[in-house]
C-alpha cells in the first residue's frame, strides 16, 4: 500500500491523447514520460543526434516539466563507422546535459536505416501540468519558434538548401524549449502542445479539438525561418504536407486571399518546432514582458473564440 500522504494516479495518458504520459506520485510531484525518435534530418551525425534529443524532451517542456533523465533508443547498422555512431551518441548525451539531465542507458538494435531518440522522464507539480485541453475563449494564442524545418530540411535532402537556410534551420531545431516552457509554467498559460510532425495546424486542431473552442490564426503574424516561404513558391513540400493536409482541411477555414503556398506551409511537418499556447489576455502583458527580458522570442499569433476547428484570416 502507498502511505497515506501519496495519491498514485494517471492524470494524462491514451485516453487523453496529449504530448506525454503524466502520473500522479504524490500531491507535489507527478512524473512525465515520452518517447520519440526518427531518421536523420541533416547530414551531420552529431547535430543529427542534438537534433532527435532536443525533440524528444520537447514534450517534456510542452507539459510545463523539468527533465530528470533519458534513455537511448537507437536503430543503427553495423556497417556505420564506429565513429559515426559515436556522434550521434555524443550529440544526444551532450542535449540531454544541456536539459539538466542524464542519459542513464537505452537499447539498440542493428537497422539498415538509421534512427535514433530518447525515452525522456520528467517531473511536473500536478497543479502546474500544461495539457492541450485548457484554452478558453478570449485567450491570446501564442508561437515561441518560426515555422518553416519541415520545407528547408526536405530541400536539404535534394542537395539544393542554401547554406545560411541550412544553418538557420539547425539552429532552430537545435534550440531546446527549455527556457520557453519554464516562462509559459510561470503563469498566465492555459494550454500548451509543441509543434513538430502533425505540422502547425494539426497541433493547433488538437488545442482547439481538446478543449472546445475554435482558433482564429492571422497569417501576416506567423513567423517562418529564412528561405522556408522561398521553397514553398518553388513548390518543394515534403510528402508529409499532403498527408497532414488531407487528415486536417476538413477542420481548418482559410481565408480568400491566403496563399496556397503558405497554406501548404502550416500543413508541412516539424522537426523539434517551438510551442504553441494560449495565454489568459489579462496576462499577455506579463508573459511578453517575461519573454523579452529573458531574450527569448515570442510570437502572438492569434486568438481563441467560440466554435470548432480553426480559421486562417490575413
Amino acid at each position: 500500500m502507498f502511505p497515506a500522504e501519496r495519491c498514485p494516479q494517471l492524470l494524462l495518458g491514451l485516453s487523453t491523447d496529449d504530448d506525454a504520459a503524466v502520473y500522479r506520485l504524490s500531491h507535489e510531484q507527478a512524473l512525465i514520460a515520452t518517447v520519440d525518435f526518427f531518421t536523420p534530418v541533416v547530414d551531420d551525425p552529431y547535430q543529427y543526434g542534438a537534433i532527435a534529443a532536443a525533440n524528444a524532451l520537447s514534450d517534456i517542456y510542452a507539459m510545463g516539466g523539468q527533465l530528470a533523465f533519458a534513455l537511448n533508443i537507437s536503430c543503427l547498422s553495423e556497417c556505420l563507422p564506429p565513429e559515426v555512431v559515436a556522434e550521434i551518441l555524443r550529440g544526444g548525451a551532450e542535449k540531454v546535459a544541456e536539459a539538466g539531465g542524464v542519459v542513464a542507458g537505452g537499447h539498440s538494435i542493428d537497422d539498415k536505416e538509421p534512427k535514433y531518440g530518447l525515452v525522456a522522464i520528467g517531473f511536473v507539480h500536478p497543479d502546474r501540468v500544461l495539457a492541450k485541453k485548457g484554452a478558453r475563449i478570449g485567450d491570446v494564442l501564442v508561437l515561441t519558434k518560426p515555422l518553416g524545418v519541415g520545407i528547408i530540411t526536405t530541400v536539404l535532402k535534394a542537395d539544393a538548401a542554401k547554406p545560411e537556410h541550412i544553418n538557420a534551420a539547425v539552429e532552430s531545431m537545435l534550440k531546446l524549449n527549455r527556457a520557453a516552457a519554464e516562462l509559459l509554467a510561470a503563469g498566465g498559460t492555459h494550454a500548451c502542445t509543441d509543434v513538430t510532425g502533425f505540422a502547425f495546424l494539426g497541433h493547433a486542431l488538437e488545442i482547439a479539438e481538446k478543449s472546445g473552442v475554435r482558433l482564429r490564426v492571422q497569417a501576416e503574424r506567423i513567423p517562418f525561418l529564412p528561405g522556408a516561404e522561398e521553397y514553398a513558391d518553388l513548390w518543394l513540400f515534403p510528402a508529409g504536407t499532403g498527408r497532414n493536409e488531407r487528415a486536417y482541411r476538413q477542420r481548418v477555414e482559410c481565408a480568400a486571399g491566403i496563399a496556397e503556398e503558405l497554406q501548404n506551409l502550416l500543413y508541412t511537418p516539424e522537426t523539434s518546432g517551438g510551442l504553441l499556447a494560449t495565454i489568459a489576455p489579462e496576462h499577455i502583458d506579463d508573459v511578453a514582458a517575461r519573454f523579452q527580458h529573458a531574450g527569448e522570442p515570442l510570437w502572438v499569433i492569434g486568438e481563441v473564440i467560440a466554435g470548432a476547428g480553426i480559421e486562417v484570416v490575413s
